[in-house]
């Protein structure tokens, strides 16, 4: 702590010494931007010319070292200097030491009693970790599969990519930031391998020639008997839409199928129905007819043309008989028309009735044909 409060002193006291006499020196070139990473050494070169009094580096600001010509004033081990001549003129060089993530910002040569400066701006990179779920990976031989690497606590965030060391039908990968985390991202491999072999996963730091990686082993096994998806049974795409296209219009065909089915069912049972009914009334019908006939049978018809087999009197009514009514022998005949004009011409009020015995010696048998 003295040793500080000396350093202070002395750098003071030549401050002051130098204010009394002007300067006529100047800076010629001044420091340039530099981006480092975390743990790293940083370097800064001011060159000016001969005459200087007074060398001054600041960061951020605030004076860190400082350079005399009888050698440099340093109170933190952080930083440090070394000097150089060349072509007359004098170069001061400031190192950071262990360069840490919050030495980022701005750096500045100036000198004493002079209005010129040399800036410059310190910008420091952070070298996270690389992670992979598995060191060693067990896949099905021509399946498509995917590996994922995560950079955790980068800044910025690196550009990823992968190293492929085996035989594969196909591969592709994408990298994106991890949600709600600035400083982390995520590297996500799709690959259809054939083969064993080693998978490296890299992540390049921007502005430096700077890298991390990691190796995962794949190993890659038969797909297990009876399974479908075997090597080189995978169907093209146009085969898949066209498979998808078949099963939908066969879908259709089978709802249209059904629909006509139950409207088949439907119109069936409504003529079965309609049958049924049918019968029913025929059935009715054919009853009906039928007790008619049994009463008609019991009441019986009149049959008009039947005869008896026996001879009976024939009964003639009170109308004048025809020719064809009385028939008889012709030894008859002259006595009964006679006789029969006589009773007609007596009078029209009163016909007797004439009853003639009818012996036949023949027998009419009637036969009714129904």
């Amino acid at each position: 702590m003295e040793d500080s409060w000396r350093g202070l002193l002395a750098v003071l006291g030549i401050l002051a010494g130098l204010t009394a006499f002007g300067s006529s020196y100047q800076i010629i070139e001044g420091p340039k931007n530099a981006t480092v990473l975390v743990g790293s050494e940083a370097r800064f070169n001011c060159t000016v010319s001969q005459g200087w009094k007074l060398i001054m580096w600041a960061l951020n600001g605030t004076v860190v070292v400082s350079i005399t010509p009888n050698g440099p004033i340093i109170t933190n081990d952080h930083f440090t200097s070394e000097s150089y001549e060349e072509g007359g003129n004098f170069i001061s060089e400031m190192i950071i030491h262990d360069v840490q993530f919050n030495d980022s910002g701005q750096i500045k040569c100036s000198l004493q009693n002079s209005d010129q400066g040399g800036f410059a701006f310190l910008s420091v990179q952070v070298m996270g970790a690389l992670r992979i779920p598995n060191d060693s990976l067990i896949v099905i031989e021509d399946e498509p599969c995917n590996v994922s690497c995560r950079a955790l606590g980068w800044t910025p965030l690196p550009d990823m990519s992968w190293e492929i060391s085996i035989p594969a039908r196909h591969w592709s990968y994408f990298s994106i930031p991890e949600p709600g985390d600035l400083h982390s991202a995520v590297s996500i491999l799709s690959i259809t391998p054939q083969g064993n072999g080693t998978l490296t996963c890299v992540a390049n730091m921007k502005s430096l020639d700077a890298h991390r990686s990691i190796t995962v082993n794949l190993t890659v096994v038969q797909p297990p008997l009876g399974s479908i998806d075997k090597p080189g049974t995978s169907l093209p795409t146009w085969a898949i839409v066209l498979l998808a296209v078949s099963l939908s219009l066969l879908l259709i065909l089978i709802i249209v199928l059904i629909i006509i089915f139950c409207c088949c069912c439907v119109s069936g049972r409504e003529k079965k129905e309609s049958s049924y009914q049918s019968e029913i009334r025929k059935s009715a019908n054919m009853k009906t007819n039928k007790d008619t006939s049994e009463a008609k049978l019991k009441n019986g018809n009149e049959n008009y043309g039947y005869s008896a087999d026996e001879p009976k009197t024939k009964q003639v009514a009170s109308s004048p008989p025809t020719s064809s009514e009385f028939r008889v022998p012709e030894q008859r005949s002259n006595s009964r028309p006679y006789q029969e004009s006589a009773q007609q011409r007596q009078g029209p009020a009163k016909q007797p009735r004439v009853s003639f015995p009818m012996a036949s010696p023949m027998k009419i048998r009637n036969v009714t044909l129904v």
